[in-house]
Order: C-alpha cells, then structure tokens, then sequence
C-alpha cells in the first residue's frame, strides 16, 4: 500500500466563525445598552450597539490566523517555548489591534455622549483594562475550540481508516480462502476423472470433462465473495451433474427452498464443499449410494441453511480425523463476514448426518 501524505485538517467553515463572534457581540452590545440605562441615559442606543457589535470584527478577521497557528504551534499535549512565545505574542498583537479599533470607534463617534471627549490613549488604556481579560479568555477559546474540533476530526479519520483496513483485509483473506477452495475441488474433480479412465468409461469422463469447464469458465469470471442463493444453488448443482456422471442412480440429489429466499446474499462456494463432503465421505463409501438433500429456510432474521446426507452416523473424533479444507475454510470465512452471528454446526440424525450454516438475512432485491 502506497504512503501519501497526512491529510490535511480541515479549516473551520467561515460561517460558524462569523456566527460565533456575531453571538459574542451581541451578549457585549447588550451588556453595553443594560450598562448605559442603569446609568440613566437615554438616547443613542442605535449608534452604541452598532459600535460594540463591530468592536468584534478584529477578533474574527484574526480567528482562521489564531486556528492555523495553534496547529503549527500546538499547546496541547506538549507545548514549546517557541509556540508559547509564538500564541502570546499573537494575544498581544490581536489585543492591540482590536482594542484600537474600538478606541476608535470610541472616539469618531462618542457612543457614550461624553461632553468631553477622551483622548485616544486615555480610550485605549480603558478598553484594555475592561477587555483585558476578556481577550484572554476569547483567545484561549478559539485554541479550545479549535483543539476539540481537530481531535474530533482525528479520531473519526482514524475510525475510517481503521474501517477501510479491516474491510481491505477482510477482501483479501476472502479471496485467498476462495482461490484456496477452487484447487480442491479442481483436484478432486480430476480424480474423479481418472478415475473414470481407468475403469474404461470414457464418454463419461469426456462428460465430466465438459461440465468441469463450463463451471471453471463460470468461475473465472467473477470472484465475488458474495453470492445470490440462487447463483449458489446453481452452481452446486452444475457440480452435482458432474458426480452424478460418475455415480449415476446412485445419487440422488434434492433441493427444497422457497422461491422468496433465492434472493437472499450468501458467501460464496458455500454449498458446494458442503455437498462435496457428503459426496464424498458418505455417499462414495456406500454401494448402494444416497440421498443429498439441501434445504433453506428462514426464521426472523436469520437464513439456515441446510446439507443433509443419509450416511452412517459421524464418530466422535470426526473433527480431529479431519474435517476437510471445506469446513475448515467456510467457518473462517463465516467467521470473518458475520463474525459471532455466523454458525456452522455438524450433528448427527437418525439414518444420517446434517451440516447446518446459520448467518445473518440479507435479501436483495
């Protein structure tokens, strides 16, 4: 996997910059208007809130500038004597900036009515003092703010990477489990066609031949891990016509599912090892053949799905015997699609053995 660079953190939207401060200058024109009234003078309140509302706009032209700046010099987990000198000296420029524009504003245009106007310094010193530590206070909010929203943005970058990892792994575990499956069966199949030669039935070796094509013609066009049932049951049984060339009456093979459920997504070459196994470690040994039955059926939320064989019954060390690629394989892929909602079990009935899938509904339109 190829290593770009570190995404870029994104600037905080204009808007919400604007709506910020707009929502801070009101509270501080209103105070002003209260103050100017509790002091009993009436008239210019128009002019007074329009100036205190402006005031601001200093604080928010210099917020993106105050935002970049705690990213390049972070105080948060472990700050710099550089980036400390850095943010207090923007404190100390915003602060003048700002409180000059409004000693300004104060001045030009008298909100208060005083009969004897200020000097400049004299406004300025005043603004300091009563905005003082309001300045400090709005600029380590924008630091908070802005600390909390790149955090925010790290962590839900983090659970999509980790999301898209985990789904890149999962693909590729899925498709080696199924590049594992197809020379097993391929193997297997083969053997079977030996097999065929070497009992001199050779038109029902050139049959399975045939059919083995068309089902590796089908297979190398698609290696979707995901699969309609429908698509499913197809194919077992194309591999079904296969063995029955070998065994011929003495396989018998059925399927009972509702039309409704061959719509429902299940994982790819599922049935098949399945009906492989019973094939071959059930009906093979027998002389005079067997049934294989596959049957699906719904209950709530979930889909089982069902492999029945009538052959004699498993021992109780079956699965340290070896219970096959195909097992094996299918419970990991289960496993890695559905996780614990996922479930294969091999139980023994009477007058014969069943393989039960359990998974998760999923049914496509």
């Amino acid at each position: 996997m190829s290593h770009s660079a570190a995404p870029r953190v994104p600037m905080i939207s204009w808007r919400w910059i604007a709506l910020f401060w707009f929502a801070a200058a009101l509270f501080e024109a209103t105070q002003s208007l209260f103050m100017q009234h509790a002091m009993g003078r009436r008239g210019g309140e128009a002019l007074l809130f329009a100036i205190e509302l402006t005031g601001w706009l200093p604080w928010a032209l210099a917020t993106p500038f105050v935002i970049e700046l705690a990213r390049r010099h972070p105080l948060v987990p472990s700050p710099t004597a550089r980036g400390i000198a850095a943010h207090l000296t923007a404190l100390f420029g915003i602060t003048m900036i700002a409180e000059g524009w409004s000693a300004a504003l104060h001045m030009l245009f008298n909100p208060w009515a005083h009969r004897q106007a200020p000097t400049f310094l004299d406004t300025l010193g005043a603004t300091l003092i009563f905005h003082g530590l309001i300045c400090l206070f709005a600029y380590m909010l924008i630091l908070a703010i802005t600390y909390l929203v790149d955090s925010r943005d790290k962590v839900a970058r983090k659970v999509a990477e980790t999301a898209r990892l985990g789904e890149e792994l999962s693909k590729a575990q899925l498709a080696a489990l199924l590049r594992q499956m197809e020379p097993h069966f391929l193997f297997n199949t083969l053997n079977s066609i030996v097999g065929l030669i070497r009992d001199d039935r050779k038109a029902a070796a050139v049959d399975m031949i045939v059919g083995l094509s068309e089902i590796l013609r089908r297979a190398s066009q698609d290696h979707k891990p995901v699969v309609f049932l429908a698509e499913e049951l197809e194919y077992v049984q194309r591999y079904v016509d296969i063995q029955k060339v070998r065994f011929g009456e003495r396989l018998t093979y059925r399927v009972d599912v509702a039309e409704a459920l061959t719509n429902a997504q299940v994982p790819s070459l599922l049935l098949q090892p399945l009906v492989e196994n019973a094939i071959k470690h059930g009906l093979a040994e027998r002389v005079a053949g067997g049934e294989i039955r596959v049957a699906a059926v719904q209950n709530g939320a979930v889909l089982s799905l069902s492999v029945y064989n009538d052959r004699p019954a498993l021992a109780a060390d079956w699965e340290t015997d070896g219970a096959g690629v195909g097992l094996a394989n299918l419970r990991t892929r289960l496993g890695i699609m559905h996780g614990d909602a996922a479930d294969l079990a091999v139980r023994n009935l009477d007058g014969g053995v069943e393989v039960v899938v359990t998974l998760p509904l999923v049914v496509a339109p």
